[in-house]
């Protein structure tokens, strides 16, 4: 299919490794040019390298803290005009509610909320006025099914979903759409962090801990990567234009529920 996306351009944040990373991959396959941005030279720079060989998409590649008011500025700079946006950053610690103070909950909001709603706002008039815009902001299959340690991450990410349920609508009449997908068990860096510390929680091995994690999900594995990434790019095809303020559940069946 194609997603009538070649030619577009897109900023994706923390693209330089797990699910960013596969998202401007599958994006940079469609022919859209990305910027992308995450904190670290060294991976950031080998992502975009590694993104141009696979797709010969024109990749930029940017060296800021997407969270930050510097960092944002630095991303719009490199690209003015996006037509999407990928909201993606790091998930802050895990841990016991008890031991956290207000700091520690201030950066949870603005690493995990107040960032991607700044962006929003940086980006949205734009593409309204270009009758042209997909924003899909990275969030947590914990949004839907809490997970207690990462209580920090449970809240600011419900946070910044409730703030999209009504942006989403105000601007749907303008061929602009927002959207949350809400990943579960991906093999990421990320997930590997999240087991360890739960292994120590129960007093397990890494692999005791994995394994048990993995029976938790219905197809019997965790996903890859590019799964969320092409998933990811279908939401920001012209295809996709009648989807939007939804929360999307990519777990493997993971979540009990019906609805």
């Amino acid at each position: 299919m194609d997603l009538g996306i070649a030619g577009r351009k897109a900023i994706v944040g923390g693209a330089s490794m797990g699910l960013g990373k596969a998202c401007a991959l599958s994006l940079a396959r469609e022919g859209v040019d990305v910027t992308i941005v995450a904190r670290t030279r060294a991976t950031i720079e080998a992502a975009a390298e590694e993104i141009r060989a696979a797709t010969g998409a024109r990749v930029t590649a940017v060296v800021m803290d997407i969270t930050t008011d510097e960092g944002r500025a630095s991303a719009l700079k490199a690209c003015p005009e996006p037509d999407i946006v990928i909201n993606n950053s790091g998930g802050p610690p895990t841990g016991n509610f008890r031991d956290w103070d207000r700091d520690a909950w201030i950066a949870a909001l603005n690493g995990n909320m107040l960032s991607a709603i700044f962006m929003i706002k940086d980006t949205v008039d734009g593409m309204i006025a270009r009758k042209f815009g997909r924003i899909v902001n990275i969030t947590s299959s914990a949004v839907k099914a809490p997970i207690s340690i990462l209580g920090l991450s449970n809240g600011a990410r419900a946070g910044l979903t409730g703030f999209v349920a009504g942006v989403a609508r105000e601007v749907a009449k303008h061929n602009v759409t927002v959207n949350n997908l809400l990943p579960g068990d991906f093999d990421t860096e990320r997930h590997q962090s999240n087991t360890r510390a739960m292994a120590k929680v129960q007093n397990k091995s890494y692999e005791e801990m994995r394994a048990i994690r993995t029976a938790q999900v219905a197809a019997g594995r965790f996903g890859a990567p590019l799964e969320l990434g092409e998933y990811c790019a279908y939401l920001c095809s012209v295809q996709a234009g009648f989807i939007t303020g939804q929360n999307l559940l990519i777990d493997g069946g993971k979540y009990p529920g019906t609805f």
